[in-house]
């Protein structure tokens, strides 16, 4: 039993520290969304024979001389030009110009005026989310090492198994909120962000893998507590049902009980006495007093 216990506190150990691993990683990573956005290619600039693909270009590099006729050799879509961008509960990074490097800036400031509280709430719940899986993590090694008292594991068991499950129910909460400000910024946003394709990505993916691995972690930790409790009472109802089958030998010892068994022993004939004595079966000098003068007379001459 105790081995089976001590392997349950490391496999929630273990799932606490994953969960814990990925959250981290999440929140601190901008890879919740990517996608593309489509914006109208600028013009190009430096020599004419330069080939810059995600640029306009002219028939000529003077482009201050109004007498010159320029003509646009891109049309269609090809006026058009597909730049990646990765979101995250921080920053909204998109790719340069030029395709090289990406420029970043703050995705509160992106985010519509009236949606901004609830990214603050969803901060808050992810900042929450980790510290009380911290909390937790360490209340399981605590018990992990703890060789001491059971009921002082049982009771920190406890703590880890509460503080587990509010941060996964705060986890649960913060993701559905950054979802839910993310689809609204992407439908009333700026007209300089909106993608044209988007799908939620890698940390999207890790933050929920987080909450999974929070509650298995919780649900293994709750399972150990009441199990541990269960075999508590089952030992304790053990217990009780000796002390009453030892109370009952006890009164059974008392001189009454012993002076009604002894009555019923006593034999009733001689010859029962003899078979008695020729067997081997002792009689004991405290607990069998016959008198001879009880039995009837063809018996005592039988017996003499």
């Amino acid at each position: 039993m105790g081995i089976d216990r001590r392997r349950r506190a490391s496999l929630a150990l273990t799932l606490n520290f994953i969960a814990l691993l990925f959250a981290v990683s999440a929140l601190t990573t901008s890879y919740w969304c990517e996608g593309t956005r489509k914006v109208v290619k600028p013009f190009c600039t430096g020599p004419v024979t330069l080939k810059q693909p995600y640029c306009i270009r002219f028939n000529s590099s003077n482009l201050n001389d109004s007498r010159l006729v320029q003509y646009i050799w891109e049309t269609g879509e090809d006026k058009f030009l597909l730049r990646k961008f990765h979101t995250g509960i921080w920053f909204s990074c998109e790719q340069n110009v030029n395709m090289i490097g990406e420029n970043c800036r703050s995705f509160l400031n992106i985010a519509p005026s009236h949606e901004r509280g609830v990214l603050w709430l969803c901060i808050v719940a992810e900042c929450l989310y980790i510290v009380l899986l911290s909390t937790g993590g360490i209340l399981m090694s605590i018990e992990v090492c703890h060789y001491g008292n059971v009921i002082d594991g049982l009771k920190l068991n406890a703590f880890a198994a509460i503080f587990t499950v509010l941060s996964g129910l705060l986890g649960m909460v913060a993701h559905m909120m950054f979802t839910t400000a993310f689809q609204l910024t992407v439908s009333l946003g700026p007209e300089d962000w909106k993608p044209q394709t988007w799908d939620y990505s890698w940390s999207y993916i890790l933050a929920w893998s987080s909450f999974t691995a929070c509650m298995a972690s919780s649900v293994t930790t709750i399972n150990r507590y009441t199990k541990t409790i269960l075999e508590f009472k089952h030992k304790r109802r053990n217990i009780e049902k000796n002390l009453k089958i030892k109370q009952k030998l006890l009164d059974l010892d008392s001189p009454d009980q012993v002076w009604d068994m002894y009555i019923s022993s006593v034999p009733s004939t001689a010859e029962e006495l003899l078979d008695l004595s020729s067997n081997g079966r002792k009689l004991s000098n405290a607990s069998v007093f016959l008198d001879l003068n009880d039995l009837p007379d063809p018996q005592v001459e039988e017996y003499c």
